[in-house]
């Protein structure tokens, strides 16, 4: 039977500006927050970088004032949190990464991908009715 109090997804539909970004580190964190302690529950920190990674990368680098979709969603390992956005277009360094050298320090921009393809269990794009959806998983926070 499911619990009524932990619903099993979220679905929240966001401005397409920067205002985005603060949304959804406070509802990943929310939601992760209500769950602790858990077997479901990952790590808040890495879930509220990587979330705040793909939100603004959707604000970034689609054109378009449509909303972007966070969607949430607690596994039995773990969680899965998705952004869709209404660029059909995939995130090319997401599956392929960059060339290899030594990263400039000063560079302010470039490394969220990369933050998602390090610090996730799994990562991936989609392609959607009206656009794309990009995902990452996490595994489970270990307990101690």
């Amino acid at each position: 039977m499911p619990d009524l109090h932990h619903p099993a997804a979220w679905r929240l539909a966001l401005p397409h500006s920067a205002a985005a970004v603060p949304i959804a580190r406070a509802l990943i964190r929310t939601v992760l927050a209500d769950i602790e302690g858990e077997a479901t529950s990952a790590d808040r920190d890495t879930a509220e970088l990587l979330t705040a990674e793909l939100v603004g990368n959707a604000v970034e680098h689609t054109v378009g004032d449509g909303p972007i979709e966070l969607v949430i969603e607690l596994l039995p390992a773990g969680c899965q949190v998705e952004v869709h956005d209404r660029d059909p277009v995939p995130p090319g360094d997401l599956v392929r990464p960059p060339p290899a050298g030594v990263p400039d320090p000063w560079q302010e921009h470039g490394r969220g991908l990369l933050l998602i393809r390090t610090l996730s269990s799994d990562y991936g794009h989609r392609p959607t009715e009206h656009g794309k959806a990009i995902w990452f998983t996490l595994p489970p926070a270990p307990s101690g």
